[in-house]
């Protein structure tokens, strides 16, 4: 892939063609364009989707919003940040293509199907055995799942997210205060001094600091 120097260019790029592939490999192609942003609500959020959040300021149209938390970017986690695109590209598709839509940041059966009909499979753990449906909502990659396999095709052909916010230490925690550190998938926290980094074997994604 060419090159880029100029960072909001290549990040905002690299986003648009991620979610240009997905929507042709896993949804015909039948996804409305939407406003891809980068978002940090808290280090525990890894995206959200927003129906119509923003409207042109020349016209009275809408779109909708698909939001990746940078600080959950990083070289050794790609798939896994690229399943959270794929996780809210879900909730664009039944917003506008489902026939059950359901309350604000609700997962309900219709979204949990189609997740798994593409290969991410919805645990209220981000792991085996947890809730498909409901309000805070995981999920884990299906092994050669067809999520993982086009994947592969795409992280073959050269594609990275060049840009990953570094996250700040809480300077208290110099001073020996304990930090709190979060699995952003299945929510378990561990406390450690500043600075440690700590790795989820279940939901194979490194701790945050929270």
């Amino acid at each position: 892939m060419k090159k880029d120097n100029d960072p909001t260019e290549s990040t905002y790029n690299a986003l648009t063609t991620a979610f240009n592939f997905y929507n042709e490999e896993l949804f015909n192609s039948e996804l409305p364009k939407c406003l891809i942003t980068l978002q940090r609500k808290n280090l525990n959020t890894a995206g959200y989707y927003s129906q119509g959040r923003f409207k042109r300021t020349t016209a009275d149209i809408t779109t909708d919003e698909i939001a990746i938390n940078p600080a959950h970017i990083k070289k050794e986690n790609i798939e896994e940040v690229l399943s959270t695109l794929v996780h809210e590209m879900t909730h664009l598709w039944q917003e506008h293509l489902g026939k059950h839509n359901s309350r604000r940041a609700y997962h309900n059966a219709e979204w949990a199907e189609k997740m798994e009909s593409i290969g991410l499979m919805p645990s209220d753990t981000g792991k085996p055995g947890g809730k498909k449906t409901g309000q805070k909502m995981g999920d884990y990659i299906i092994k050669n799942g067809l999520f993982q396999k086009k994947s592969k095709i795409l992280l073959k052909s050269g594609f990275t997210l060049p840009w990953g916010e570094i996250v700040a230490i809480n300077p208290k925690g110099i001073s020996g205060k304990k930090m709190k550190y979060s699995c952003p998938k299945c929510l378990v926290n561990v406390w450690g001094k500043a600075g440690l980094r700590f790795a989820c074997l279940n939901c194979a994604v490194e701790f945050q600091v929270r």
